[in-house]
């Protein structure tokens, strides 16, 4: 059994974070000491390190909260349970991927055009700065 500490320094998300996803219902809350510390299995950090995961991919805690709704959907599956049980549950995840795939490509294209602009006010300012240097001689 881990403490909140291990836990934080396996996963990389402060013991704060990790108190906050018990409140709002994305961590279930773990077992306690007698003194009331929390205490964690390592299945309990692996499940952490896959919302870590999800929040890097830029998933917002609503989505990450309606993607682990059935846990750990893979492990379950290698451990043997009828992947048919979970098919609303993948088709509810894929649902949700593509939708945040759509959504990282309008911000890459909001990106490429600002690269593109920025691309062009550069060289603009350096024509000009090398007419400046050309006029001063």
């Amino acid at each position: 059994m881990l403490t909140i500490s291990q836990v934080s320094e396996k996963t990389g998300l402060t013991p704060y974070t990790i108190r906050y996803y018990e409140k709002i219902g994305v961590l279930h809350e773990p077992k306690r000491r007698n003194g009331g510390a929390r205490v964690y299995k390592e299945s309990e950090v692996s499940y952490i390190q896959c919302l870590n995961k999800l929040k890097n991919l830029g998933l917002s805690l609503e989505e990450i909260t309606e993607f682990t709704r059935e846990g750990c959907v893979m492990d379950k599956i290698q451990q043997g349970e009828d992947l048919s049980d979970y098919t609303p549950t993948l088709e509810r995840r894929i649902e949700i991927l593509e939708k945040h795939l759509m959504e990282l490509e309008a911000r890459r294209q909001e990106i490429d055009d600002i690269i593109s602009l920025t691309e062009e006010k550069l060289a603009l300012y350096r024509e000009l700065t090398k007419e400046v240097i050309v006029d001063t001689r």
